[in-house]
């Protein structure tokens, strides 16, 4: 009785303890006192800013960010980070914007919108709460994924559409498909752990002024 009368008291407490680091991690006293439709505006702005961020990015090399002359796929990584928490619907909707705003600043044809609308709906239809922690490793694994599998889209556009031999195409795709998939997977954690925190406390916060308004 003795044991488990201290086996108790531990649980008690690490329970305590960690309900207390968890309230310390979320709690955000001054976006509380916002409005719920001012929290919702700086959300779309503070999200419309990372996507132009992230679009200027793939159009900037910067000195050890390529492997093999390829740059990170930032709106790939952006789009598992949305993707992640939510529905099927809001990753491929999230996609196929992204594509289509790449499209306008590289090239559309063919279109990226393809490619990453479905990357936002097969992360957004993985049942993440039973086979996925939410660690930098699991980020990066499914951002892996997803990057063979947006290059592998592309690369079956391009031998479809174009007047190019498809032998070629696919000796270029896989010179290219790995390193894009181990570089965008190493910056994954780098971008995924700010986004998710602000949208995580951000949701926090306009539950919490929800209940004042």
């Amino acid at each position: 009785m003795k044991i488990q009368g201290f086996w108790d008291s531990r649980s008690k407490q690490s329970n305590s303890s960690k309900a207390k680091r968890k309230s310390k991690q979320i709690n955000i006293p001054l976006l509380s006192r916002w409005h719920p439709q001012a929290l919702q505006i700086l959300d779309w702005g503070v999200t419309f800013a990372s996507v132009v961020i992230f679009l200027l990015m793939l159009l900037t090399r910067f000195p050890g960010m390529e492997l093999l002359g390829i740059g990170p796929n930032w709106l790939l990584i952006w789009v598992v980070a949305w993707s992640v928490k939510r529905s099927a619907f809001a990753g491929a909707l999230a996609g196929i914007v992204l594509g289509l705003l790449q499209d306008a600043i590289t090239s559309p044809d063919p279109t990226h919108a393809l490619s990453l609308g479905l990357v936002g709906l097969i992360t957004g239809l993985m049942q993440k709460q039973r086979f996925i922690q939410e660690d930098f490793i699991s980020i990066a694994l499914i951002v892996f994924g997803m990057s063979a599998l947006a290059e592998t889209i592309f690369a079956l556009q391009l031998s479809f559409a174009s007047d190019r031999n498809p032998e070629d195409i696919w000796i270029y795709y896989q010179r290219i498909a790995l390193a894009s998939a181990i570089l965008t997977s190493l910056w994954a954690p780098v971008v995924y752990y700010p986004l998710n925190l602000w949208w995580q406390r951000l949701k926090t916060a306009q539950e919490s002024a929800s209940s004042k308004f």
